[in-house]
């Protein structure tokens, strides 16, 4: 009895591991969605509402290699159609007669470096946890737009995508993504002989499917 009461005592003993540092933290994280080495394929629809001139809806597929978790490399083929706002409307009317040099978008083709710093967990109603991830993205790419004046010219604009996403994960081969994206861009007009900036911001949403690692 004796030894038993000794033994019971010794197991109820804390055990002192020390203090948890922060470069120990990923050890004890549980990536239940993981991207290493995984081709990650998307669609996705987007609308252009920021310009005052135009606004334009948008799809787009990509396709995406993540290296790791936190580094991918992405290639995006995009298209749509800008159409003339209201004020762009009003301003060509005979109260104004005012015809501005804007540029539609048609389609663009860009390579992206995605940076995900963030996996996350969110407890939705203390009934279900959702896993997602944030990333930036920034890379190179080529803008095809159309003049909106008659002669309909055509430019094509070196451009800078740059963006914020995030990813909610539904499966481990199925995720929801949603991206504030914008491209800046270089621009030569013909008619008025000029090179411009432009933005062009869009919001888009997209389905991600991922395939098998390796």
């Amino acid at each position: 009895m004796l030894f038993l009461s000794l033994s019971l005592a010794f197991a109820s003993d804390p055990v002192d591991i020390g203090v948890l540092q922060e470069k120990d933290i990923k050890v004890v994280q549980k990536l239940l969605f993981s991207k290493e080495d995984r081709l990650e394929l998307s669609a996705h629809l987007g609308v252009m509402p920021f310009d005052g001139f135009t606004w334009a809806p948008s799809a787009a597929l990509g396709g995406a290699y993540h290296v790791s978790e936190s580094l991918g490399f992405e290639g995006r083929l995009g298209g749509g159609y800008g159409f003339k706002t209201s004020r762009y409307t009003l301003l060509e009317s005979s109260a104004y007669g005012v015809a501005v040099e804007a540029y539609r978008y048609l389609g663009s083709a860009e390579a992206t470096v995605l940076w995900s710093p963030i996996y996350a967990k969110m407890n939705v109603a203390g009934r279900r946890i959702i896993h997602h991830d944030v990333y930036l993205l920034a890379g190179a790419g080529v803008t095809l737009e159309q003049s909106v004046l008659p002669s309909v010219d055509i430019a094509i604009a070196p451009t800078l995508p740059l963006g914020i996403g995030a990813r909610v994960f539904f499966a481990d081969n199925l995720a929801f993504r949603v991206e504030l994206r914008d491209g800046l861009m270089i621009e030569k007009r013909e008619q008025s002989d000029v090179t411009a900036f432009k933005q062009s911001v869009g919001v888009n949403l997209g389905l991600s499917y991922f395939g098998k690692k390796g």
